[in-house]
């Protein structure tokens, strides 16, 4: 396919778009370099990808139709100055490492720049930092938990 890891993503979130505007519960694309499954499953979507010819990981995402199915508490936080948006879809690590304590919790004061949690998305690690100084007065995931582009992650005052 030729495209970096960020136009993979992408291409992929705007897939997943295009199953939820045309009401698809699957896509399937074959090539000569490729072959991709994408499947709407109760709440998660699964993406499996393969590059001849070895077989690639299975990816999960949530569909885009799990913002519909967010409770209007948490459609007000979408414009909240203080929400932290994940940037892509892939899957939160509260901590640094698998048994060490959260980078942050609920009520901890943050500094700019500080690291809040982690959303990993094609086996790479990509760190969520805060916006702005402030408490982190929401933590609106939990560990592991797949997330979507754009998903309100927390919120600082």
């Amino acid at each position: 396919m030729g495209m970096n890891k960020k136009e993979t993503l992408k291409w992929l979130e705007q897939l997943a778009d295009l199953m939820n505007e045309k009401g698809l519960n699957s896509i399937e694309l074959d090539s000569e370099d490729f072959s991709l499954h994408l499947e709407k499953a109760n709440p998660v979507a699964s993406v499996v990808t393969s590059v001849a010819p070895t077989p690639a990981p299975a990816l999960a995402m949530a569909p885009a139709t799990a913002v519909e199915q967010v409770a209007p508490a948490q459609e007000s936080l979408e414009n909240h100055p203080g929400a932290v948006k994940s940037p892509i879809v892939g899957t939160v690590y509260l901590s640094s490492q698998p048994g060490s304590p959260p980078l942050v919790n609920e009520g901890d004061a943050v500094k700019e720049g500080q690291t809040l949690l982690i959303v990993e998305a094609m086996k790479v690690m990509n760190t969520i930092q805060a916006h702005k100084a402030g408490t982190l007065t929401k933590m609106l995931v939990s560990n592991e938990e797949p997330v979507e582009y754009g998903q309100v992650l927390a919120i600082i005052e």
